[in-house]
C-alpha cells in the first residue's frame, strides 16, 4: 500500500509499505480521505517533538471497515467511520494523561491506504459531510470544541473573537460559534482570508497589524466575552486590551511564540480568565460529533490533492495561504 512515512528527521516520502493487519480489538480500514495539520508541517521540518521515525504521518481520517481482528462486534464491518485522533487521554476531564499521544506519531496515522486502529476510536461521522470535509473534522474540530465550549464555556450571546482565521481549528471555532448563535468576530492580516469569513457570515473581520484595530474592535462590539487564538506572541497584550470584563480568553497553540510582555494589572482588574487547551478527551470528541450533527455545522476544505501529490500539499499547507483545511484523497 502507498503512504506518506516520515522516513527520518526532514524526510519524507510517499513509499510502498506493507498493509497492516488488525490485533486484538482493531480494525482494518480502507482509507477514503485524510487531512493534513500544522502539526505534520511542524514535524516535516524536524521541530515537533518526540519524532519515532519511520512512522506513518496524519492523524485526521475517514474510511471503510473492511477487516474485524479478534474481539470486535461484527456490526463495525462495512462502516464508513470518522476517527477520534487523540489516544489515552484518559479518565481526567480536567487534563490528559502523561501516556497520551495523537495519531500519526508515534502511531502509524492516516496517510496511507489502509490503516489499522483500535476501534474504540472510531465513530459514525456526521451524516451531512461529504468525505472530504469529513476528514478534515477530527483533529480541527475536537480543538476547537474544547477550547470553546469545555475551557471557555462558551454561550449563545456571547461576543466571540477568532484570531488568525484561515487555519482549521479557527475556521472550526468560527464555525461552532455562529452555529451557536454568537456574534463572531475574526482577525487576519490576510485581506482574501478576512473577505472570505465576511462572506462566510462573521460580524467583523480585523486586520491584527493595523495600530487601531483593538479599538475598532471595541468601538464595534464593545470588547470580546470570548477570544480562541492559536498564535500566543506578542499579539496577547492586544488581547487584553480588547477583553471586556469577565473575558475568557483560550490558547490552543503558540505559533508566534511565547509573549514577551504580559501586562498582569488588566488581567486582574478585568477578571480575566486566561485557558491553556489541548486537543480533548474522548468525551469530548463524541460531544463535538454530536454538536456537527445536531447543527449540520460545515467543515471549511480548502483544496484537495491525491496521495500521490502529498509532498505538494505539504508545501501548500508550508505557505500558510489555505481557507480551510487541506485534504488528501488516499485511494
Amino acid at each position: 500500500m502507498r503512504a506518506m512515512v516520515l522516513q527520518s528527521a526532514k524526510s519524507i516520502i510517499i513509499d510502498e509499505c506493507p498493509q497492516p493487519h488488525p490485533a486484538a480489538n482493531e480494525v482494518l480500514l480502507r482509507m477514503r480521505a485524510a487531512a493534513l495539520n500544522r502539526r505534520d508541517y511542524w514535524i516535516q521540518q524536524g521541530l515537533y517533538p518526540g519524532l519515532v521515525p519511520p512512522v506513518i504521518l496524519g492523524s485526521d481520517g475517514v474510511g471503510d471497515v473492511v477487516e474485524l481482528g479478534p474481539d470486535v462486534d461484527a456490526q463495525w464491518l462495512g462502516k464508513r467511520c470518522i476517527i477520534n485522533p487523540s489516544t489515552d487521554w484518559g479518565t481526567n476531564q480536567a487534563a490528559q494523561d502523561h501516556s497520551f499521544s495523537i495519531l500519526g506519531n508515534p502511531r502509524d496515522g492516516t496517510l496511507s491506504e489502509y490503516m489499522s486502529i483500535p476501534v474504540d476510536r472510531l465513530h459514525l461521522p456526521p451524516a451531512h459531510l461529504s468525505d472530504e470535509e469529513a476528514a478534515a473534522l477530527p483533529l480541527a474540530g475536537l480543538t476547537a470544541y474544547r477550547a470553546l465550549f469545555k475551557r471557555a464555556r462558551v454561550q449563545p450571546d456571547d461576543r466571540v473573537l477568532i484570531t488568525g482565521i484561515g487555519g482549521g481549528v479557527a475556521q472550526m471555532a468560527c464555525a461552532f460559534a455562529k452555529a451557536l448563535g454568537c456574534q463572531v468576530v475574526v482577525s487576519s492580516s490576510d485581506p482574501t482570508k478576512r473577505s472570505a469569513a465576511l462572506a462566510q457570515g462573521v460580524n467583523y473581520a480585523y486586520d491584527y497589524r493595523q495600530a487601531d484595530w483593538v479599538a475598532q474592535l471595541q468601538q464595534d462590539i464593545g470588547g470580546f466575552d470570548v477570544a480562541i487564538d492559536g498564535s500566543g506572541g506578542s499579539s496577547w497584550g492586544d488581547l487584553i486590551k480588547a477583553a471586556d470584563y469577565g473575558a475568557r480568553i483560550a490558547l490552543y497553540g503558540a505559533t508566534a511564540g511565547d509573549c514577551d510582555s504580559l501586562p498582569l494589572r488588566p488581567v486582574f482588574w478585568k477578571q480575566l480568565s486566561l485557558l491553556g487547551t489541548t486537543m480533548g478527551s474522548d468525551q469530548d470528541f463524541a460531544d463535538m460529533i454530536e454538536f456537527v450533527t445536531e447543527y449540520r455545522v460545515p467543515v471549511v476544505v480548502d483544496r484537495v490533492f491525491p496521495l500521490t501529490q502529498g509532498l505538494e500539499a505539504l508545501a501548500y499547507l508550508g505557505e500558510t495561504q489555505q481557507m480551510g483545511k487541506i485534504v488528501i484523497r488516499c485511494q
